[in-house]
């Protein structure tokens, strides 16, 4: 067993500044240095981000971005370029995970399944006064979103399939930060899903306050939307793009579906995913496929509970609050997960605890 923590991160502000508190925080931190090892090991087999396409690309779907990274460019001393690279999420290839998705009357409960050794234990929660919507969600590549829910009570995920024939394009984390900064409505969603550019497949669930629900298939080369309360990790339209083998995430969608309630309360339907004993939560952490989040949102009353490892108690945030000018008490999470390997933001990162 390794302990984990993920820091919760609440600002109010502007782009700018939002992305040079991050960059204050990063600039010594262990996750930075972890991440740049990281991605030195990774960087032959990376395509290079053509800066100029990122940029225009960014400034058309949500311009506050690229303050943002403009702010941790600078708050990190690094070059405009050089964050445009890193952060922009444009052209940036992706690991393999699984992640499991369920909608019901008025909740939106996701398992994020990926390796340890990539999550960044960051949730954040952020109002900006620059435009765009508030937001809370956990971090990946720092500017990116795994999963989140906005002031509008849009929530949404996704769940990887394929990056077989990937082509030019965002990467899934930065096309959820879009979204959940730019849309209010599954409608609004699956429209920008269908313009921007996707750099490899992925599944996208959106969920908004009417309750309405939907599974967006989108790869490089075709987007298309059918209504669903659950997904796992294989289009069930897209057939050509699937891996060729699908069986896991077919035995887990079922999984989910014997589960199934839409009148489940936000307790049992966090347990279902969270608890080891429904066969939802996974330990495959060898194979980039254990669960490493259970995060559940609810739009009616923009509540989340969030927890890391299985079995766990959640932490209830409250995002209406923090629209009120309340100041969210809860500093860290934490959890344990069944590896060897914790998160990039623990220094004992490669050894065991």
């Amino acid at each position: 067993m390794v302990k984990v923590f993920s820091d919760l991160i609440q600002f109010r502000g502007s782009h700018y500044q939002f992305g040079y508190l991050q960059g204050e925080r990063l600039k010594d931190s262990i996750l930075l240095k972890n991440r740049e090892a990281q991605w030195q090991k990774r960087r032959k087999h990376q395509f290079e981000t053509d800066n100029e396409v990122a940029i225009n690309l960014l400034d058309q779907y949500a311009p506050g971005l690229t303050e943002e990274i403009q702010g941790l460019a600078d708050a990190l001393d690094w070059s405009f370029e050089r964050a445009v690279q890193e952060f922009s999420g444009y052209y940036v290839e992706y690991e393999r995970s699984g992640c499991s998705i369920m909608t019901g009357t008025d909740f939106f409960v996701r398992n994020y399944d990926s390796h340890p050794s990539g999550y960044e234990g960051r949730l954040l929660i952020f109002q900006p006064n620059d435009g765009g919507y508030a937001t809370i969600g956990p971090s990946m590549q720092i500017t990116g979103r795994m999963d989140g829910m906005n002031e509008k009570g849009l929530a949404i995920g996704y769940n990887f399939t394929n990056r077989i024939g990937s082509a030019d394009g965002f990467v899934c984390n930065m096309i959820g930060r879009i979204l959940l900064e730019t849309c209010t409505t599954v409608d609004q969603g699956i429209a920008l899903l269908k313009s921007i550019p996707h750099r490899t497949s992925f599944s996208y669930v959106l969920f908004d306050q009417k309750g309405d629900s939907v599974v967006v298939e989108a790869s490089p080369r075709t987007v298309i939307v059918r209504p669903a309360n659950m997904c796992t990790n294989h289009f069930e339209l897209l057939h050509e793009e699937n891996r060729y083998k699908n069986d896991e995430s077919i035995e887990r969608l079922n999984k989910i579906k014997s589960k199934w309630r839409p009148n489940l309360s936000l307790k049992a339907a966090y347990q279902t995913f969270n608890q080891r004993i429904n066969g939802i939560f996974s330990d495959r952490y060898s194979i980039w496929s254990g669960t490493l989040h259970t995060s559940l949102y609810q739009p009616e009353t923009l509540m989340t509970l969030f927890g890391l490892g299985a079995d766990q108690m959640p932490v209830r945030i409250d995002l209406g609050a923090f629209l009120q000018g309340e100041t969210i008490r809860i500093k860290c999470i934490t959890g344990k997960l069944k590896s060897d390997t914790p998160f990039i933001n623990d220094r004992q990162i490669g050894k065991n605890k």
